[in-house]
């Protein structure tokens, strides 16, 4: 090669080099300017009460403006800072807007048990985060709204919300038995898809992935927020940040489905022995049992990835002659993100419970009104 033409290719050379650096610049002041940060570092928290008595879910912006909480205003800090007076100013800082619970004495988001007003049909909803309503106001979750459907329908009727969030099997058999006081004509088991009973050595894999309803590991319990710092890559960062997102997202697909195979047999025995219990204990009381299944708030918009598992759980429920009525439909085709609390927490927000509720009012009224 001559000198000239060295001299060329050396040029080029610089040049694309320079264009690269040029445009990987212009992303990077794009990020910083936008205010970039990555998933990684993002987290909902919470504030509670000793007793579990009163609950804050708190969130770091309020994208729908459907947080009416500040935590940032005097009124709130009068009403809330005894909840977590040494955590309080830490959560605030990070996620300042919220969502109040509170509890009743058996830690249900609903009234005390009483005797069933006469003339009165009284339904319970047993099951976990997505029944209590997380991230929702308790007028938008779902019992709340079945209730008012059922009532526009005709007769009168009760729904009680016995969702306790964080609880799988066996502990769901505890809630149901709870909700027994409320002395129920119907008890709904509204069934998530990571509610079955796990062994050891499946759930020692829970480590490794983020279950596409609250990654738990980013729930800030009052600590101070992780940052990127003045000279952290925000290019960088973004890049980390899909890779991990593609990495936990494969494992947790796997996760999901192996709780319903081999991997994780045992589990799913007991758990069908659980359903089974409720379904003979509800009977035996008079009342009728149903089984609804919720999907995933993800991958709505095409076809369902975890079909399979579904229809596992409708084959066991038909095999053992207990009512089930697949939520999916309501939700099949809609934009995932659009039904989610917030985009760091991907637990139904208020829509998706008022589709919940109109797809499972006629399932109810139908069950009662069946010999």
């Amino acid at each position: 090669m001559s000198a000239s033409r060295g001299r060329e290719a050396a040029a080029r050379l610089a040049l694309a080099l320079g264009a690269a650096a040029a445009t990987l610049l212009a992303g990077e002041l794009a990020l910083r300017a936008a205010g970039y940060v990555p998933h990684r570092l993002r987290a909902t928290a919470r504030l509670v009460d000793a007793r579990w008595r009163m609950l804050l879910d708190c969130y770091p912006s309020n994208p729908r403006g459907y947080f009416d909480i500040d935590l940032r205003t005097a009124e709130s800090r009068e009403r809330y800072f005894h909840l977590a007076p040494h955590r309080y100013d830490n959560v605030v800082q990070r996620d300042p807007y919220a969502v109040e619970v509170q509890y009743n004495s058996l830690r249900f988001r609903d009234v005390e048990p009483a005797p069933r007003p006469a003339g009165v049909r009284r339904v319970v909803v047993v099951g976990d985060s997505f029944t209590e309503g997380q991230g929702v106001k308790e007028a938008d979750a779902y019992p709340r709204v079945l209730e008012k459907l059922l009532n526009d329908g005709g007769g009168s009727w009760e729904v009680r919300n016995c969702g306790r969030r964080g609880s799988d099997f066996p502990q769901l058999y505890a809630v149901f038995e709870d909700a027994l006081k409320y002395s129920p004509d119907v008890v709904v088991y509204a069934m998530v898809l990571n509610d079955a009973d796990r062994t050891p050595e499946f759930q020692a894999r829970q480590s490794y992935i983020n279950d596409w309803i609250l990654d738990r590991g980013m729930l800030a319990e009052g600590r101070p927020a992780p940052e990127l710092q003045p000279l952290d890559s925000r290019l960088e960062a973004l890049v980390t940040d899909r890779i991990e997102t593609w990495r936990t997202g494969r494992a947790t697909a796997r996760w999901y489905h192996d709780m319903y195979r081999e991997p994780n047999r045992l589990g799913w025995q007991r758990t069908q022995g659980h359903i089974g219990e409720m379904n003979r204990r509800t009977l035996a009381q008079g009342g009728r049992f149903l089984v609804a299944s919720w999907p995933l708030m993800v991958h709505l918009e095409g076809d369902d990835p975890f079909a399979d598992v579904s229809q596992t759980i409708d084959r066991f429920c038909l095999a053992a002659g207990i009512p089930h009525h697949d939520l999916r439909a309501a939700f099949r085709g809609r934009r995932s993100e659009a039904l989610w609390v917030h985009p760091v927490d991907m637990h139904p927000n208020e829509i998706a419970h008022r589709l919940a509720a109109e797809s499972l009012a006629p399932a109810v009224r139908s069950l009662v009104s069946t010999p």
